[in-house]
């Protein structure tokens, strides 16, 4: 009987010694509830035929049409070129914008000179917090037929031409930007783990006659790979949620049938069309599929490497 009062009191005092740190959850906490569970409610406007004027949200004197707006989607021409061009292009960021930080983050560990290594973060973190409305800009330029790209190209005998304009050439030019304003600041997660890892596990390693290379395969890299599961999941779920600013920002009229995606199909028929109730159902179609494929992804990362978001 004394010993299950001792543990009782041991255990109302952890609780009584950690409220500062549930204090200091509040305002996070308070934030998710205003910013990402209250606005759910708004989401009934994907099954009502809700027109600006109309009392918002509102559960009568609205007209409900359950799924009409989800199958005028999938029924609608711009089903198919919508969903290819998003997939296409989130398949292109996953295949060189989430491999980029791991590989940039593993060779850049492998620098011995620190000044040298200091300085090659920080140019790379740079183009991070440049404005999109910037960096879009300084792509269209250099891409402009006296622009930096074709003065380059020149050089080698390249006829100048106007990239942006041509829908072959849309998907690279986009993942290429969003790489390089990304892949720096993704690869912050990377080095902090890198950083973490016990130097004598490399010690022993070069005492045993393993080279830099072994040592990155077999110490630096599995060390990361929780990272890595996680972040491949997190991806996985976005994989129909584009950079739309980006998008925006660069794509033309000639090059719809590269770079029309979901979200500048919502941008386009939502903000601009005023058609709130259709593109709030495409909207909640992308995130029943993202949700649908995080599980699937954390299921097989668990399986895989034993790994996952939960």
């Amino acid at each position: 009987m004394t010993m299950h009062w001792k543990k009782m009191r041991e255990l109302s005092r952890s609780r009584s010694d950690g409220w500062q740190l549930y204090t200091l959850m509040i305002p996070a906490a308070v934030l998710v509830i205003l910013f990402s569970y209250i606005p759910l409610y708004g989401v009934i406007i994907a099954f009502q035929d809700y027109k600006l004027g109309d009392p918002f949200p509102a559960v009568s004197g609205v007209e409900w049409v359950g799924f009409k707006h989800f199958l005028s989607y999938i029924e609608s021409k711009f089903f198919a070129r919508t969903m290819i061009n998003t997939i296409r292009l989130s398949l292109m960021n996953l295949l060189f914008g989430f491999t980029t930080p791991i590989i940039f983050a593993l060779l850049l560990n492998e620098v011995r000179n620190a000044r040298y290594k200091k300085f090659v973060q920080t140019v790379s973190y740079l183009p991070y917090f440049i404005s999109m409305v910037v960096v879009a800009g300084m792509v269209l330029s250099f891409l402009e037929i006296n622009g930096l790209i074709n003065n380059l190209l020149s050089l080698f005998g390249v006829s100048p031409r106007e990239y942006i304009i041509y829908p072959e050439c849309y998907p690279w030019i986009y993942t290429f930007t969003n790489v390089w304003k990304s892949f720096g600041f993704a690869s912050i997660l990377y080095f902090s783990t890198i950083s973490g890892i016990d130097p004598a596990l490399y010690e022993s390693a070069r005492i045993d006659g393993a080279n830099r290379w072994q040592q990155m395969l077999h110490i630096t890299l599995p060390s990361i790979l929780y990272i890595i599961a996680v972040q491949l999941v997190m991806q996985m779920g976005q994989i129909l949620n584009t950079n739309t600013d980006l998008a925006l920002l660069l794509y033309r009229s000639s090059t719809y049938s590269t770079s029309d995606t979901i979200g500048t199909y919502i941008y386009r028929i939502g903000i601009q069309g005023g058609k709130y109730s259709y593109t709030a159902a495409v909207g909640l179609f992308m995130s029943v599929i993202g949700f649908a494929l995080t599980f699937i992804t954390n299921r097989i990362s668990n399986r895989l490497t034993g790994y996952g978001l939960w």
